[in-house]
């Protein structure tokens, strides 16, 4: 019963995706019609549609996909080795240490971050961001430890840093011009703007072997929300498994903050969202999560670019309408 409400749940999702992908496709400041996007996606279609789809609407979408996966799966994570239902990457200072080391280094790579960044640094800008995020996390986790891991002080410790970071990265950015300064507020807040296929080789191979990490990984997860006592008899080696679970996390929140910027409760609320549809376990968990996750960020980004249109929304903060009142009923069943 249990497998076919999983597969169920999973084929609507994935349905749903594929209509959003291909509205997606249709609408924007150039409207495709639907025989144009096909025609155009096999080769046949006019230049400007090929422009608009290969180069701007269609790698921007692969982001989303990614982006989505990529911080679903570590709220996922967090929620599951902390047994907090208020954890999520864009609230405790991971995702925010990631978009500081980020923006701090696209500034001293290239100094004019409004005229676009060199190939370099978009390859490197995951590895940067990967560092910011690790540096976020370990600072949590450090301030958080006392005599093991405690979900409330870490939610709380969590909350600070990122408040902290936030300041920091406010004040690094009046040292840009005012079109900088506009660009980066911009990014982030949350933004798949200029995204491209470069963007996408960069980020892929980390979330795609992550993924794959992950799933077998999920055992673990499931023995851990049983309590230390009983993982422990069951053979986990507890605080071993909890690090390499935070770890990977950040990694996952790092790589997609790279190049979206900083998108908050999108995995907070995607986890919850999976555990109503498809249960606690996270075999399941995990892909349905990805899926809502990704779903939630084509929507959003949709809205984004065409709701004040040529005026472009940042999506984190479509995404935080969202989760905003979802954070609040949290907070006040907690």
């Amino acid at each position: 019963m249990k497998n076919n409400r999983f597969l169920t749940v999973t084929i609507i999702l994935f349905l749903l995706i594929v209509a959003t992908f291909i509205i997606s496709l249709n609408i924007g400041s150039l409207s495709i019609g639907f025989g144009d996007v096909i025609k155009t996606l096999i080769g046949e279609g006019k230049k400007s549609h090929q422009m608009a789809i290969f180069n701007i609407r269609l790698p921007r979408i692969i982001i989303a996909l990614l982006v989505g996966t990529a911080l679903s799966t570590a709220g996922t994570l967090l929620q599951g080795v902390t047994k907090n239902d208020l954890a999520d990457p864009g609230i405790l200072g991971i995702n925010s240490g990631a978009a500081l080391f980020v923006v701090v280094f696209i500034y001293l790579m290239n100094g004019n971050v409004y005229n676009g960044v060199s190939d370099l640094t978009i390859f490197t800008m995951p590895l940067v961001a990967l560092c910011g995020a690790l540096f976020g996390g370990t600072l949590m986790y450090l301030l958080a430890w006392k005599n093991g891991i405690n979900s409330s002080r870490l939610v709380l410790v969590g909350i600070g840093i990122n408040i902290a970071f936030i300041s920091i990265l406010i004040i690094f950015q009046l040292r840009f011009s005012t079109q900088e300064f506009n660009r980066v507020m911009q990014w982030t807040q949350g933004s798949l703007w200029g995204t491209n296929w470069k963007y996408v080789l960069a980020i892929a191979p980390f979330i795609i072997v992550l993924m794959f990490l992950m799933f077998y990984k999920s055992r673990y997860i499931d023995a851990l929300n049983l309590g230390d006592e009983i993982a422990t008899g069951l053979g986990v080696e507890v605080e071993k498994e909890k690090r390499k679970l935070i770890f990977y996390a950040v990694i996952l929140a790092g790589v997609a903050t790279s190049v979206a910027g900083s998108i908050s409760f999108l995995g907070l609320i995607s986890p919850h969202i999976a555990r109503k549809l498809v249960g606690p376990k996270h075999k399941r968990l995990i892909p349905v999560a990805s899926l809502i996750g990704t779903l939630i960020l084509l929507i959003s980004d949709t809205f984004s670019r065409n709701l004040l249109a040529p005026i472009e929304l940042p999506v984190g903060i479509v995404v935080s309408v969202i989760g905003v009142p979802y954070f609040i009923y949290l907070m006040l069943s907690e």
